[in-house]
């Protein structure tokens, strides 16, 4: 009569040393791939993260700690220089809803007149629309001074040409921040192009049929079948453009680098004059971590009104 094992818990427990040597023989290469990723983000991205939250609760300065002030700097932050820090949240949140909302109207209305075109007219529009977009951010500011330029600038030319007088375009401040943007609204959106575009491609075209045969006007599946299938790449180009937006700097930087009083100021170069030109760490710490929620709490808003489970 052959042997007959008998079953016990006993035999089938496996020592803490089994189950990770079982772990990492079924796991350990995909985490290899990953760990040289996770260590630039964790030294480079977490550990930066941390650390400037711990400097945003102390005295620091460039001799670096002079003791913890607990929520101090957070309230220095919007007392300091008569408020300024204040003029700069409402300046940065004025900037974000106008030039959002323009890339993301510009960016669909573009894509939607590329999109009945023939594959080498919408292949040329994309490129044409997107190459712009691999210019220095720099150097686009540089150009855009020259058109403001009081002088001699492009602008004011074409404005003399119908007899305007010279506008202030940069120096004015009653108008600097609006200048400012205006050239955001001037420039072509060519990421929510590309985007829209790709998104209207992958909507199958039975759907567009059946709303022809239902009598649909062009108008009328553009508005009742386009913009809802495409809804998903609405929140991302949102949350993606109010990102930026919240995060502008290079280019009031390069546009009014000694700025035009308080007029032009913004959360991001309120950081910099206090970390890189004040050297008050502790502060611009806390004002980057103002910064941060209040982007959290815009994305967490757009999440909630924006998303949709479309499926197609």
């Amino acid at each position: 009569m052959s042997d007959v094992s008998v079953w016990s818990p006993a035999a089938q427990r496996l020592t803490l040393g089994d189950r990770v040597r079982r772990f990492f023989q079924r796991y350990g290469w995909g985490y290899a791939f990953v760990l040289p990723s996770l260590l630039t983000f964790v030294l480079f991205v977490l550990v930066p993260v941390i650390w400037a939250f711990i400097i945003s609760l102390q005295d620091y300065g460039l001799s670096g700690s002079r003791g913890w002030v607990g929520l101090e700097n957070y309230r220095a932050a919007f007392i300091t220089q008569s408020g300024v820090f204040q003029v700069a949240i409402r300046n940065t949140l004025v900037y974000t809803v106008v030039t959002v909302v323009t890339n993301i109207l510009v960016g669909l209305v573009l894509a939607s007149l590329i999109r009945p075109l023939n594959h080498w007219s919408q292949t040329f529009f994309r490129a044409a629309y997107y190459l712009p977009t691999v210019i220095s951010a720099v150097i686009i500011g540089v150009i855009w001074r020259w058109i403001y330029n009081t002088q001699w600038g492009l602008l004011n030319y074409l404005l003399g040409l119908v007899g305007i007088a010279p506008v202030r375009w940069l120096s004015d401040p009653d108008i600097a921040f609006s200048s400012v943007i205006l050239q955001r609204m001037l420039t072509i959106p060519a990421t929510a192009i590309i985007l829209y575009s790709a998104a209207m491609a992958s909507i199958p075209r039975d759907l567009y049929e059946a709303a022809e045969m239902d009598g649909a006007s062009p108008l009328r599946k553009w508005w009742n079948v386009t913009l809802p299938l495409i809804q998903p790449t609405t929140l991302f180009l949102v949350v993606l453009y109010t990102i930026s937006s919240f995060e502008v700097f290079d280019l009031i930087y390069v546009l009014v680098p000694s700025g035009v009083g308080n007029s032009t100021q913004v959360v991001v170069t309120q950081i910099y004059q206090n970390g890189f030109v004040q050297f008050r760490y502790g502060i611009a710490a806390a004002q980057a971590f103002v910064l941060f929620l209040m982007v959290a709490t815009v994305a967490v808003v757009q999440f909630r009104l924006l998303r949709s489970d479309v499926q197609y």
